[in-house]
């Protein structure tokens, strides 16, 4: 009997995003703490069409402050994506406070590999691992 493992295959779907559909990259990842989070990475129409990074907790009973930039590494390089949570109405509005949005494009644009990164929300998380599937498909959106 052979095995065949199956593949991760990481995909861009029509997500709705301030009550439009807009091509997205979606995934639920785990911290280190086994806390799940949601990552949605798309273009986003409020900011001239820049790459956002939307981090959403569960089960939707955390609070984000903010503005809190989040920190990215991988392996001895670092970046720190500024919070846009505030200029987005319908997450001002939202009353669960769990989500926040962050510039992904300054570090898409500066990555030219599909690598691992670690990410770190202060306060909120300090390890959440985002794997290589995941890093292409955010750069395919650009």
């Amino acid at each position: 009997m052979a095995f065949t493992p199956s593949k991760v295959h990481a995909e861009i779907s029509e997500t709705e995003i301030n009550g439009d559909l807009i091509n997205a990259s979606s995934e639920f990842l785990r911290d280190l703490d086994f806390e799940t989070w949601q990552l949605v990475a798309y273009k986003s129409p409020l900011f001239e069409d820049k790459l956002i990074l939307r981090v959403i907790g569960y089960p939707g009973n955390l609070r984000i402050d903010h503005p809190t930039n989040l920190q990215v590494e991988s392996g001895r390089k670092q970046w720190i994506l500024s919070d846009k949570t505030l200029l987005n109405t319908e997450l001002v509005k939202d009353e669960r406070q769990a989500a926040a949005e962050f510039d992904l494009n300054e570090l898409i644009t500066n990555i030219d590999k599909n690598r691992p990164l670690r990410l770190s929300l202060s306060g909120v998380f300090s390890d959440l691992p985002v794997p290589p599937f995941v890093v292409k498909e955010w750069r395919s959106l650009i």
